[in-house]
């Protein structure tokens, strides 16, 4: 037995019939195509599969695709506007904040909700606003660097 579900993912309207047990992270990528949003751990521990659920982040491998039903859904695919990168992303590439790249569709979404609630972060509250994404290759320095740089352009 399928549900169907009405979402708005990175601003485009989408109606699907979904398995009710089905992870958003699997209809993210499975169903609608999107490969940013990576599986991870599965669990909710590494944060690779995050994405903005209403403005919010979220760990999609921990919600299934009928919780998202009506909701508007916004994955690292829809961060930058007409081939402009989103500041967030510049940041990440100019203080290179990456390295193997698995971590970094999660790092992105959840600092951009960071800066947005504090457009002034330290380093601690960085360090703290990121402690559900795990990277294992950076050492976060370079991370860190790239939010406070983020935070410059976005927050002033």
């Amino acid at each position: 037995m399928k549900t169907q579900i009405n979402v708005r993912i990175n601003g485009q309207e989408r109606t699907d019939e979904v398995e009710p047990r089905l992870l958003l992270i699997h209809y993210l990528r499975e169903v609608i195509g999107l490969k940013g949003p990576h599986i991870g751990c599965e669990t909710s521990i590494c944060g690779a599969c995050t994405v903005a659920l209403n403005g919010k982040t979220v760990k999609s491998c921990a919600l299934l695709a009928v919780q998202a039903d009506g909701q508007d859904i916004v994955t690292v695919e829809g961060l930058a506007t007409d081939g402009q990168l989103h500041p967030v992303q510049e940041a990440f590439w100019n203080e290179h904040g990456l390295q193997c790249g698995f971590c970094t569709p999660g790092m992105l979404m959840t600092t951009r909700e960071l800066i947005e609630r504090n457009p002034q972060p330290t380093d601690e509250e960085i360090r703290h606003g990121l402690e559900g994404n795990l990277c294992r290759c950076t050492g976060y320095q370079h991370i860190v660097n790239a939010v406070k740089s983020a935070a410059a352009k976005v927050g002033g």
